[in-house]
């Protein structure tokens, strides 16, 4: 049965004791030049799900999710990731968190000036330092396999239609190996069919790699595919909560208008 949580308290819905949260938000509040995007926020993630934030564009959406990378501070609340307060991070604690944290932008933010195994080596390089060859390759070749591009390797991002390159995006973001994925409407501007595989692909990734991922969307078959649980937004707050099925005969208005 779905949650409709308590608008406009906003409670946070009980969390199962059966599986730990590797994030846990309270009171989150966030404005921007007066305006307040995220009015009173309470999330949990927990580990190995994949939880969907649907809601219309212009919601404030994605600010949670950088908020718990650490790109934008919170106003108000608390963020805790993996237990610890983001906010209470060093710059050198941070950097180290966002090594555990894979996020896949909507551009898939691709280098152009650089080839596919460019790309991914990257992060390799630059970030975890590695220098062994055989192994850097060894980690491309088994990523590009993982999202079935491996014949891309050495293609220029030019060269690739746009779902590819959210492919690789998506590779080069499970390179680094993340305990959560953070996916930033993975669908945008995908035809139909593209947009299947890419959600097909996000359930795919999260059994193989055992990730917990937060899928920010407003493409319905995009939910229905990867949720195992929904959140819905609207105005700044989350306003109900529950799989795909139990959502969709919600007599809630505002959540059955993603459903109609």
């Amino acid at each position: 049965m779905a949650t409709l949580l308590n608008h406009p308290l906003n409670e946070a819905a009980p969390t199962s004791p059966a599986k730990e949260n590797v994030v846990e938000i309270r009171g989150l509040k966030k404005a921007f030049n007066g305006f307040e995007v995220l009015k009173n926020i309470n999330v949990d993630l927990k580990r190995g799900e994949n939880l969907v934030v649907l809601g219309k564009s212009g919601q404030g959406k994605s600010v949670t999710i950088k908020c718990i990378v650490g790109l934008l501070k919170k106003d108000e609340g608390s963020v805790k990731v993996f237990d610890e307060e983001v906010s209470d991070l060093n710059d050198e604690e941070l950097k180290q968190l966002r090594t555990r944290i894979g996020f896949l932008f909507q551009n898939s933010a691709l280098y152009d000036s650089m080839t596919v195994r460019e790309n991914l080596s990257f992060p390799l390089t630059r970030v975890l330092k590695l220098k062994d060859e055989t192994e850097i390759n060894s980690r491309i070749e088994e990523v590009l396999e993982g999202v079935g591009l491996l014949d891309a390797i050495d293609k220029m991002p030019s060269d690739l239609s746009g779902g590819m390159r959210k492919r690789i995006g998506l590779a080069r973001t499970l390179i680094m190996k993340p305990e959560i994925m953070l996916y930033d409407e993975p669908t945008t501007g995908l035809d139909p069919i593209t947009s299947k595989e890419i959600s097909q692909l996000i359930l795919e990734m999260q059994k193989k790699y055992k990730t917990s991922s937060i899928i920010i969307t407003h493409d319905m078959p995009c939910a229905q595919i990867t949720a195992d649980r929904i959140v819905v937004m609207n105005d700044g707050e989350y306003i109900a909560e529950g799989t795909y099925k139990e959502l969709e005969t919600s007599d809630n208005e505002l959540v059955k208008a993603f459903f109609n």
